[in-house]
């Protein structure tokens, strides 16, 4: 179905019908969307059914649709805006930037201020590669991992998010048997072991039965930001039996870096991973990532470094590494978070957000609960139905992967719509990333809002009464 697949189905939903009497101008433009793009959309997380909204402007926390509704904003830029919207160091350091150009195709000045802002809050970064995706610097990592231990083989994690190279494609969302995904080579995908998410045993025991793993790759707080999470006693057991095995700790902190603490999970858990990849906050909004870690590793990019060793360096190009313009932001970005308390306000408005959520649905006597750390939301719709789940005591560790990444997907949907007619962008899981531009006003909002769209699903039987 498109994005504007509804408008020629037609429905009876009360929900959908308000949500396009609110939004006309969207539903314009997701029209003509269709005509030029898969499913009207350029990204997968943006597929809403009838259609997703389209944005004219945002500021701090907040954004305003092409039909003028003002929304509270928990996409947040996919993770990328802890502080918020258009903040005003960021969008001067960029202007500065780009007043003085896009693309030098040279080294420039920028790039070196860049490196040395990540190695003031990220100890591990001995050296930095940038690249100018998360995707990228994942593949970049893999590929600098099986060079430097001349082994093939990676051990994933069920769940957890690498980007959409052919060597992670399966394995997140499906094929978690190790079957490739369309367009993949079945001996790529064969490469990549797939176990458990919190399974020590089955990790160790992988290492034992494989001496052709040459790394492990993970998401540290767990999948999709700790919607499935993990314990820290988990990644320092990971960390004993890689340097056990002479295989490599990669920390995929694309989403966790710079969110969980300043320097990232590795920091908030005291765990030193061999290689990790940044992306998002990194670069303050704008594209850009990293591969940082261990020298003698990524040596491997290293013309004199790699002839001096009689190796054959490992090539690596990209148009916009470390772009000029995403540099300045970067700086401007990771310099605010050093210099003042934005991790630890984002981080409050969360805490906030998860125990206002959680009051609010006992009052409503839905089991669902809102759980999370730092300056993240999760919403736990309970998709098997049990009736043991108290919003103020849910633990996630009690349930399986299956059941926290399980929502149904049209009761899904019909609450993001009912959550956006009511001035609030989640994410597609229902939940969201908090910035340091949250207010307390915000949260209060945003409970109410969530409330007034349960009452909506409850008014077209979608929930239990």
């Amino acid at each position: 179905m498109t994005q504007a697949g509804e408008a020629t189905g037609g429905t009876n939903s009360r929900i959908v019908a308000a949500y396009r009497q609110r939004t006309p101008r969207s539903g314009a433009l997701a029209a003509e969307a269709a005509t030029l793009f898969p499913s009207g959309i350029t990204h997968d997380a943006r597929h809403l059914d009838p259609y997703g909204i389209y944005i004219a402007r945002a500021a701090g926390p907040h954004k305003w649709d092409v039909d003028g509704n003002r929304i509270i904003d928990y996409f947040g830029g996919h993770g990328a805006l802890i502080l918020g919207h258009c903040h005003p160091k960021v969008t001067e350091a960029v202007a500065a930037a780009l007043a003085e150009g896009s693309q030098f195709g040279a080294n420039h000045p920028r790039e070196i201020a860049w490196a040395r802002a990540i190695q003031r809050l990220v100890p591990s970064a001995e050296r930095v590669r940038f690249t100018a995706s998360g995707t990228e610097a994942t593949l970049l990592a893999v590929r600098l991992a099986r060079a430097f231990t001349g082994r093939d083989t990676l051990l994933r994690f069920k769940g957890h998010f690498h980007g959409w190279h052919d060597h992670m494609a399966h394995g997140y969302a499906n094929h978690f048997d190790g079957t490739p995904t369309p367009g993949v080579l079945a001996g790529v995908a064969e490469k990549s072991i797939l176990v458990p998410p919190g399974d020590l045993d089955a990790v160790a025991a992988a290492l034992r039965d494989n001496r052709d793993i040459g790394a492990i790759i993970l998401e540290p707080t767990g999948s999709s930001f700790g919607q499935v999470p993990l314990e820290g006693e988990f990644l320092h057991g990971l960390r004993r039996l890689t340097e056990q095995a002479g295989a490599l700790l990669i920390f995929d902190e694309v989403v966790t870096g710079f969110r969980v603490s300043r320097g990232g999970a590795q920091a908030a858990f005291g765990i030193r991973p061999d290689l990790s990849t940044f992306a998002k906050i990194l670069a303050g909004g704008l594209p850009g990532a990293a591969v940082v870690g261990r020298k003698d590793i990524l040596d491997l990019l290293d013309f004199e470094a790699t002839a001096a060793a009689g190796r054959e360096k490992v090539g690596h190009q990209g148009t916009f590494n470390a772009n000029p313009v995403s540099a300045a932001a970067g700086i401007a970005c990771l310099t605010e978070l050093a210099e003042t308390d934005a991790n630890d306000i984002a981080a409050a408005r969360a805490e906030a957000l998860r125990a206002g959520l959680n009051e609010m649905l006992a009052q409503e006597a839905l089991p669902w609960a809102a759980y999370g750390t730092s300056s993240v939301f999760h919403l736990f719709t309970n998709p098997a139905r049990r009736t043991d789940i108290h919003p103020d005591r849910f633990d996630p560790h009690m349930c399986s992967l299956e059941e926290l990444k399980g929502a149904d997907k049209h009761l899904v949907g019909r609450m993001r719509l009912a959550l956006l007619i009511n001035g609030v962008d989640s994410n597609p899981r229902l939940g969201g990333f908090t910035s340091a531009t949250h207010t307390d006003t915000d949260v209060a909002d945003t409970v109410a809002a969530y409330r007034a769209a349960i009452a909506m699903l409850r008014a077209e039987n979608e929930l239990p009464a």
